[in-house]
């Protein structure tokens, strides 16, 4: 129990991995319906992208980007570009499609932006592509 109410951090790197491996796959479940034209076609029909130069561009940018970043995120490589990815993709989802009201209705977008500003300052954690490549 005095470890339970400890300030110090319990099996960080394996929570850590298995967060980031969740939140990640979370993105490639959303991003996977860039491979579905009928319920991007009714994204594209929303209001909020119907003033943007190319609606169906703009949504398959967004689906695709959760998708891409889902992936690296999941695999943990590139790690912190994917996270950059989410939260510019997240960020934007809340405050203009969302019109940034994450504190009741946009908050799934936000807080997978929050994640990938967690994942951007820890890294991606000793079990992940990223410490692969820099061990070897």
């Amino acid at each position: 129990m005095k470890k339970f109410f400890s300030t110090e951090g319990i099996l960080q790197a394996g929570g850590l991995t298995f967060i980031r491996i969740i939140v990640g796959l979370f993105l490639v479940y959303h991003g996977w319906e860039v491979f579905d034209a009928a319920k991007m076609k009714e994204y594209a029909a929303w209001d909020v992208f119907k003033q943007d130069f190319s609606p169906t561009f703009m949504v398959y940018l967004g689906k695709g980007s959760e998708l891409l970043a889902g992936l690296l995120l999941t695999a943990g490589l590139f790690t912190r570009l994917a996270c950059l990815l989410i939260m510019g993709t997240m960020l934007y989802i809340t405050f203009f499609v969302g019109h940034g009201k994450f504190w009741y209705e946009d908050q799934h977008p936000f807080l997978f932006a929050l994640l990938g500003l967690v994942f951007f300052f820890t890294g991606p954690g000793t079990w992940s592509v990223d410490a692969l490549l820099e061990r070897g």
